[in-house]
């Protein structure tokens, strides 16, 4: 009798035990568990598991401990998998990746004839449409490395306009139809600009402002159509694991639709948006202010200095070594650089200018440093810094400038760099670590839809400085190759901070958002010729999962 009681006291006891542990247990949305998590926190220290509750990190730490400590309402058994925080792409073009869906791919050509093909399969297939217009040719790809002129394009479309851009989007041809609906003729000119002329006629080429001209004709799509293309190009950074975007260079039309987007949850990545420097959005938000919500941060502007190597806008302090008469251009002149800059100082706006020159760089250099005067937070950048004479590297340190790069443009224009610059010249260029070291910040991009969307690529480039095809052997200039971990941080937590936005997000860390990428294989293990097979198994924002493998 006593024994029955006692047995049945023991059990009552373990009873109540069981009822006051599961009382215990704190309430989460989400637990991630048996997973290989990278926190890039300070210490880049990594864990098994964390918990997730209203959007942020409840808290990160073993699996064993967190299942015990929480009950979630769902349960996401990683199997092992790696876990990183949700990759940021410093430096992309995403409203006009969702526009450039409409044009002709011409990436990857390998002639013109190859461009001029897909651009009648084209034709074919949007009959209808206004304008035929394509990207990323790259004259450097082809055997004649030579721009192409705008005779083909007249005899085949004499009654369409045509523009077509080159893959970094500083250089376009036109036929006829599109140059005359724009006005060009052989004396136009323009500041930050140039029409191509040979024998008195228009090749069609235009560069950099030249080219605008021409694409200020091409209608805009309707806000339906381009609300569509928005969803369809979120879609796609999901799928590679991208959660924030930095858009360089929006007007405010543009800034409102994406918006009002995301407050309807009609787009749910999250922006980071640059303003283009007019007249309206100086004036808008001069007044107002920086404006920031839960998706959207608006407090920069994005300047262009000079244009790109490829199409030999770039502004150099010396000519061009394959063409020892030219040295590019400023788009704008020295004096409205510094007036832009003194206004965005004043306003307490971040100044974020695309610099890729030699030339460049040390103008946009000395003007930060004449309005920062010394160490401070404005953060100001300097986006791609490509080409940075030794002179003048430490500038970036004494005026903590953040040089913001794009590791895949090394590895693209590595082939026909050295034509341009000169085998001396090269060695200034892409050197991210010389650069990394002025800060110990390296923000990382890829300048989409110049190069491909996907991050674990830039990840590569960084790392092995070799392209797709792992070449060269040994890599590119490897003195300036980034480490895993220096690669992991700059697509992470620095890409955050160049945005004032790592106190919420680029580490997984309690208190921050639950934004969060699983990938099938470890990059920061596996061998680097394996990262850019490295497949996203699931994407999450805000603790929701908004891209799963089928």
């Amino acid at each position: 009798m006593n024994r029955k009681w006692s047995y049945l006291g023991l059990s009552a006891m373990l009873g109540l035990s069981l009822l006051s542990s599961c009382s215990r247990g704190e309430k989460a949305d989400l637990l991630v568990y048996n997973a290989n998590v990278y926190t890039v926190n300070a210490g880049f220290d990594k864990a098994q598991a964390f918990a997730v509750k209203d959007g942020k990190i409840l808290e990160v730490g073993t699996s064993d401990g967190l299942r015990e400590k929480y009950k979630a309402d769902q349960e996401v058994d990683a199997q092992g998998k790696p876990v990183y925080p949700g990759l940021i792409d410093g430096h992309a073009h995403f409203m006009g990746y969702a526009i450039n869906q409409r044009d002709a791919d011409l990436v990857g050509t390998t002639s013109f004839a190859e461009v001029v093909q897909r651009l009648q399969n084209h034709r074919k297939a949007y009959p209808q449409a206004a304008w035929l217009t394509g990207r990323g040719w790259d004259q450097n790809d082809w055997k004649v490395q030579q721009f192409p002129t705008k005779d083909t394009l007249d005899a085949l479309f004499p009654d369409v306009p045509v523009l077509i851009e080159r893959v970094d989007g500083h250089a376009q041809l036109a036929n006829q139809k599109a140059l005359d609906l724009a006005g060009i003729t052989p004396q136009t000119t323009m500041t930050g600009g140039k029409v191509e002329v040979a024998n008195g006629k228009l090749t069609g080429i235009l560069i950099d402002n030249a080219a605008n001209q021409v694409a200020a004709k091409i209608p805009s799509p309707s806000k339906k159509e381009l609300t569509q293309m928005l969803k369809q190009a979120e879609k796609n950074l999901f799928k590679v694991g991208i959660t924030t975007v930095v858009d360089a260079g929006l007007p405010k039309d543009a800034v409102d639709l994406l918006d009002s987007l995301q407050k309807k949850d009609e787009l749910r990545v999250r922006i980071y948006a640059m303003l283009s420097p007019t007249a309206e959005n100086k004036a808008h938000f001069f007044k107002n202010g920086p404006y920031t919500t839960d998706r959207l941060t608006i407090r920069s502007f994005k300047v262009y200095g000079d244009g790109a190597l490829g199409s030999r806008g770039a502004c150099l302090l010396h000519p061009y070594n394959d063409r020892p008469n030219e040295t590019g251009f400023l788009l704008e002149t020295v004096q409205a650089y510094k007036d832009l800059a003194a206004e965005l100082y004043k306003h307490n706006f971040q100044m974020n200018t695309h610099a890729i020159g030699d030339s460049a760089n040390r103008v946009i250099l000395q003007i930060y440093g004449d309005n920062l005067k010394g160490k401070n937070d404005r953060r100001w950048r300097i986006e791609h810094a490509q080409v940075v004479n030794p002179a003048d590297v430490p500038l970036f340190g004494k005026y903590s400038i953040l040089p913001s790069v794009q590791p895949t443009h090394a590895t693209s224009d590595m082939y026909w760099a050295s034509e341009r610059l000169g085998l001396d010249r090269v060695k200034h260029a892409y050197a991210f670590k010389a650069l990394l070291q002025q800060n110990n910040i390296l923000p990382l991009g890829s300048d989409f839809p110049v190069e491909h969307i996907n991050p674990l690529f830039g990840f590569h480039s960084a790392i092995a400085r070799q392209d797709a095809d792992n070449y060269p052997t040994g890599g590119f200039q490897m003195e300036n190759a980034l480490s895993r971990e220096e690669a992991l941080r700059g697509t992470t937590i620095w890409a955050a901070y160049a945005n004032f936005e790592e106190k919420q997000k680029g580490s997984l860390e309690p208190g921050k958002v639950a934004d969060f990428v699983i990938l099938d294989q470890d990059i920061m293990t596996i061998k680097p010729e394996a990262i850019r097979g490295v497949k996203v198994i699931s994407t999450y924002l805000n603790g929701e999962k908004v891209y799963g493998q089928k």
